[in-house]
Parts: C-alpha cells; sequence; structure tokens
C-alpha cells in the first residue's frame, strides 16, 4: 500500500473513532478475516514443482549447524507477536517515541506518529527482547504493527518503530517510500522486521489452526541470514553470516513428504502442510531456527497452545516440528537478488561464533 493511502486509512481511524459513538455494532460484510488480499504474496500457494536454488543443499546446511542443536522450532510465548483486537469503542492514545540512542536510531512512520492507537485493555508486548505487539481493527481493515513498545512509569506507551498497514492490501511496503541507507537499519524508517515486512505478515493464528487450515506463507527467522543480500519480499536486511539465506527467501518443505511418520500435534501438522503448500519466508535474524504462532498472553484468556501446538521449550528431539529433519527443506530458487542492508552489528557476529564447530 502507498504512504499516502496509509496516510489517509490512518486519519480516517481518527475521524471514525470520534464520530462512532453508538455501543450497538452492525454487522459489517467487508470485515476482514484472513490477513491481505487473496491474491497476495502471503496468501498465495507455491507453484507445483516449484524450482529448488542451486545453492539450496549448502544453504539448508548452515542451518543443520545451528547452535541451538534444533532443526526448525515454534516461538509460542517469547520472542514472537501477540495480535490484539480493537473497535471503534477502545481507546486511543498517541504512542510516544522510544529511542535507543545513536548506536541504534529507530523510527515511527510519520503516519503511525500521527494516528491516535487503539490500546486494548490487558496491552502489552511480547515477552523476550523484541518485545513486538499488532493491534489490528477487522472492522477498518487496519493493523498498527510495532517493535519494542513499552510502558514507563507514568502509564504511558511508547514503541521504537510502528507502521499502519491496510488489513486488505498486499501486506508488502513499497521500497521506495523508505529512503534507507546502506549500513543503516530499516527499523530507522518505521518496518517492524528487519526485512522491511509487517512483523504480523505470516504469524500462525490460534483460530486457523484450531479450524486445521492454515492458507498462508509461514514467517520464518534465522540466524544463519545472508550478509547484504536479500531477495523480494524483503526491502532490506540485517544479515551478518555472508554466504548464508537471504532474508526473503522462500524455504519449502518437500511437498511429498508422508508427515504421519511424525509425531506432531494437530497445530504442529497444520503447519507442516503450509510449509509443504506455502513455504516459510525469511523475515529476521534469530538465535535459532524458528516459525512465529501469535502470543496467547492475558487478553485472550483461557486460550493455550498447549495440547495443539509443540512450543520452542516443549521439544525433545522427537516431538513437533523439531522433529522434521532439515535434510526435508529446500530453498527456492533466488530471484533478482539485491544488495544493501544494516552494518555488521557485534551482537549478531557473537551468536555466529563457533558455528564452524558443530
Amino acid at each position: 500500500m502507498r504512504t499516502k493511502q496509509i496516510l489517509f486509512a490512518a486519519m480516517a481511524v481518527v475521524i471514525l473513532a470520534g464520530c462512532v459513538a453508538s455501543s450497538k455494532k452492525e454487522a459489517n460484510p467487508d470485515r476482514v478475516s484472513r490477513f491481505f488480499s487473496d491474491d497476495s504474496f502471503w496468501n498465495t500457494p507455491l507453484p507445483e514443482n516449484a524450482e529448488i536454488d542451486p545453492r539450496s543443499e549448502e544453504m539448508i546446511g548452515y542451518l543443520k549447524k545451528d547452535h541451538s542443536g534444533k532443526n526448525f522450532g515454534i516461538n509460542t510465548y517469547n520472542f514472537t507477536i501477540p495480535v490484539y483486537e480493537a473497535d471503534s469503542t477502545t481507546p486511543r492514545v498517541k504512542m510516544k517515541q522510544f529511542g535507543f540512542g545513536d548506536n541504534f536510531i529507530c523510527q515511527q512512520s510519520k503516519e503511525f506518529s500521527l494516528a491516535e492507537i487503539p490500546i486494548p485493555a490487558n496491552f502489552e508486548p511480547s515477552p523476550g527482547g523484541d518485545m513486538h505487539a499488532t493491534i489490528i481493527d477487522r472492522d477498518l481493515g487496519i493493523a498498527w504493527d510495532m517493535f519494542y513498545v513499552v510502558k514507563d512509569s507514568l502509564g504511558e506507551w511508547s514503541a521504537a518503530t510502528g507502521m499502519v498497514v491496510d488489513l486488505r492490501g498486499d501486506g508488502l511496503f513499497d521500497p521506495n517510500d523508505f529512503p534507507v541507507k546502506d549500513d543503516e537499519t530499516i527499523h530507522s524508517y518505521g518496518p517492524s522486521r528487519a526485512a522491511g515486512v509487517p512483523s504480523f505478515a505470516g504469524l500462525i493464528m490460534y483460530d486457523e489452526v484450531v479450524s486445521g487450515e492454515i492458507n498462508h506463507k509461514i514467517a520464518c527467522a534465522l540466524r544463519f541470514v545472508d550478509y547484504k543480500r536479500f531477495v523480494f519480499p524483503a526491502i532490506w536486511t540485517d544479515g551478518n553470516f555472508e554466504g548464508g539465506v537471504p532474508e526473503g527467501a522462500t524455504i519449502q518443505l518437500d511437498p511429498n513428504l508422508d508427515l504421519s511418520q511424525f509425531n506432531l500435534l494437530p497445530g504442529d501438522l497444520a503447519v507442516a502442510v503450509a510449509l509443504q503448500k506455502y513455504g516459510a519466508v525469511v523475515m529476521d535474524f534469530a538465535a535459532g531456527n524458528c516459525f512465529y504462532a501469535e502470543a496467547l498472553l492475558d487478553h485472550k484468556p483461557g486460550l493455550s497452545w498447549d495440547g495443539l501446538l509443540t512450543g520452542w521449550d516443549e521439544y525433545d528431539g522427537t516431538n513437533g516440528i523439531e522433529s522434521i529433519p532439515l535434510n526435508h527443506f529446500r530453498v527456492l530458487k533466488l530471484e533478482n537478488v539485491q544488495t544493501g542492508g544494516d552494518m555488521k552489528k557485534e551482537f549478531f557476529l557473537e551468536k555466529l561464533v563457533g558455528w564452524e564447530d558443530n
């Protein structure tokens, strides 16, 4: 969605917030169910016999050397994204700008900083260092997407980044809207993912897992992310490992693999089928090979992934997605590889030390 369109949407939120006074909600036939348009990149299945990249085996080989000793796992609590529902009755506030200092400059987009953000009851970011949070209004078809959300001693909220996202759009950001320069972070311009995509794109949602079917691509993050090389739909990268997997790359689970041989809970099976049909998209650096399931915090009381989806801390090597060996995954052909990205970060480099010994 273009920047001007997003600005109009953000301003519409402010207007509607002040005009809608009725406590009785009318049915909205255009209410968003699945994120983004049906023909968006995120919601489009992979072609049959998708072409595999010539370096696929090498790139998957790096994933096998991950320090965690795990294959792929799913973040269900720490380091993932809670999704909060808002409507016209939700109180709205201006989200303050959080700053890290000169060494890591982040900014909210202009549209986000001008908007009044609905803050639902029990709002909090996900546990873990990234502290992501997303708030959606399904009737308006708008999401407010944030990275590093904090509440100060006065009870006021701030966020390091923020974007207003059209839930009915394609779920992609136009690189022309972000004048990011080499060695800068895309976080300096609003996006909450290092690849320059919405942080909730590709998120595993509770309702769809319960339904038994996930009809979209799955977001993933890796330790071995390529340095300054990325592909669509990424518009940037924070990778620090030369020759690794570029952000934006699609990783597919072998569509001919018999999944019945693995110890999978119903939700694990739904994820695995989606990985065969839609694939996973590399969106970020992480200290492990991970997918993201929405964080079920206090805003969704009574809901739990227990017995439905195997979380990262529950793996014993024989259960869940982690039980599927990495040699059943492949990187699809990289097209139109772009160059540029964040500078090398000491913290990330420290997380790579010792990979050759694994």
